[in-house]
């Protein structure tokens, strides 16, 4: 089967493997849609933590059934997407239901080799109902589950100003679902572009521009002088990051679902005197990818508003190093192998 394989940063290459042989307790799903996400590009670019080479990237999936042990419930033939996080089951995280965050956990495209192939051979436990969505939809339910986790951990209460740092797709999702939680959402990114799509596409109510804004002071405006009581990072900047600890209100919660190498540093008084809580966000759980499902069967979430740009398998190697400039306008690029 063919296969693209990420030999180092910056070179893709194209290869012949084997089709997957049926193991027990796994399932092998022929892939249609791979979504590329942040974690792709970064890997490629050499910047993404946890990350060796060669690996197979991908794990924004959809694909059909087409053999499976120990999968009951599951149709060979129905359309399905996965959990790409394969956990150990046994660990303490595993124990308290915090599957995302295993110890030994083993994301698929990122620690083992993921599902940029024409079949790819999962963990029966990790896989996903179709739930009658479109190969498209289902590609997406994995990278808007990230943000969905993310605004989970904030705990966002009807009414609160939720600041999103960030307008990629990650960011995106995340202020979809803000919105969802009856969060009033602001948009921050220094890409014009990206906030006019949040603005325009999303129809979030606030966008600010750290380049061109003053930031603290629209802030300060929109928030009636009072700031964002919940703020999340979606950028993996360290910048970014270390400039949001200011940009909280008293008792905030600032939530860092996007990730980078370096350590963290801010002004403890700062910090305690707001009496803040930090948290992490990674990955996301079952219930994060059934909330995302549901949102898609009412409506609440539109996929194809994210997909600008689309390719066969066989274009991925030409076009993948133009999907790292913003200004190629790219918010989630589609691979289809059918």
């Amino acid at each position: 089967m063919k296969t693209l394989v990420c030999t180092t940063p910056g070179t893709l290459e194209y290869g012949n493997t084997e089709r997957p042989v049926l193991k027990p307790g796994h399932a092998i799903i022929k892939i249609t849609r791979i979504g590329i996400c942040g974690t792709d590009l970064h890997a490629f670019e050499g910047t993404q933590p946890f990350f060796n080479y060669p690996r197979i990237l991908g794990h924004e999936l959809a694909g059909d059934l087409v053999e499976a042990d120990g999968a009951d419930g599951f149709e060979i033939g129905e359309k399905v997407t996965f959990i790409p996080y394969f956990n150990c089951g046994v660990c303490v995280a595993c124990r308290s239901g915090k599957e995302n965050c295993c110890i030994n956990i083993e994301v698929c495209g990122v620690h083992v080799d993921g599902g940029m192939r024409e079949y790819l051979s999962v963990p029966s436990k990790s896989l996903i109902h179709g739930a009658d969505l479109s190969d498209d939809e289902l590609a997406l339910v994995e990278p808007l589950a990230i943000g969905a986790h993310g605004v989970r951990r904030a705990d966002i209460k009807p009414g609160e100003f939720v600041l999103v740092i960030g307008a990629g797709p990650i960011g995106l999702g995340t202020m979809e679902f803000a919105r969802i939680a009856g969060g009033e959402v602001i948009a921050l990114d220094i890409n014009p572009v990206r906030l006019g799509f949040c603005k325009e596409r999303l129809h979030i109510p606030h966008v600010v521009n750290a380049l061109s804004d003053n930031v603290l002071e629209r802030l300060k405006d929109i928030t009636g002088g009072d700031m964002p009581t919940v703020v999340i990072d979606a950028t993996g900047s360290a910048n970014a990051i270390h400039q949001a600890f200011q940009y909280m209100a008293h008792g905030a919660r600032f939530v860092l679902i996007g990730l980078q190498k370096e350590n963290i540093s801010f002004s403890h008084p700062e910090f305690h005197k707001r009496e803040a809580t930090l948290m992490s966000s990674r990955n996301a759980t079952r219930a994060d990818f059934e909330h995302v499902i549901a949102a898609m069967k009412k409506k609440l979430v539109e996929p194809a508003t994210y997909i600008t740009h689309r390719v066969h398998f066989d274009e991925v190697q030409a076009n993948f190093n133009s999907w790292i400039d913003p200004r190629t306008g790219v918010i989630k690029a589609m691979i289809g192998l059918v």
